[in-house]
């Protein structure tokens, strides 16, 4: 019950924060950057990411999530910040450069460009010859049904499965042996 009650505050504490931080992002005007392409590509980003399979969001959430927990495992053997710092980025970096599927990443991700795409004015569809319609998955409920969920539910599986479950057999096995 603790752990579903942590994982739940966690949740929306993140979504919150993920949101407030794709407003702030969205109100500074950077996604207008580079006459407007930097919009344009962070709507069609989303756009494919909210045009997935259900099992491939979780699959991707498995990946990523694994990747994830990976990081923090690496970062909790480093001894000194520079250590920490050199041992998260690879996995987060491949999790990244794959384009796999953080529920935490959509969070911030998705309502970047879902308040890009209606708070951009008319300059920035002309200049950039994009029109709003065109982002056929880019809605909420693609983002938060056919995204947020079955990627929620890959990540889970990748961290607390695939990740917790094995470290869990490995430090149980190890401290069940006889010295």
């Amino acid at each position: 019950r603790a752990l579903l009650r942590n994982w739940l505050v966690v949740y929306v504490s993140n979504f919150v924060g993920a949101g407030a931080t794709a407003a702030l992002v969205v109100l500074s005007g950077r996604l207008s950057a580079g006459d407007g392409s930097v919009g344009v590509r962070a709507m069609a980003t989303a756009d494919a990411k909210g045009g997935l399979a259900f099992g491939e969001a979780i699959v991707s959430g498995v990946l990523a999530n694994c990747l994830v927990c990976l990081a923090v495992w690496m970062t909790l053997s480093a001894r000194t910040l520079t250590d920490k710092v050199l041992v998260i980025v690879p996995p987060v970096a491949a999790f990244v450069a794959a384009g796999f599927e953080h529920s935490v990443a959509n969070m911030y991700f998705f309502p970047a460009a879902l308040l890009h795409r209606e708070w951009a004015g008319d300059d920035f569809w002309a200049v950039t010859g994009a029109a709003p319609d065109q982002f056929t998955d880019l809605g909420w409920g693609e983002f938060l049904l056919d995204n947020l969920v079955p990627v929620t539910i890959g990540n889970i599986v990748g961290g607390a499965v695939l990740v917790g479950l094995v470290y869990w057999f490995v430090y149980r096995s190890r401290a069940a042996q006889p010295d």
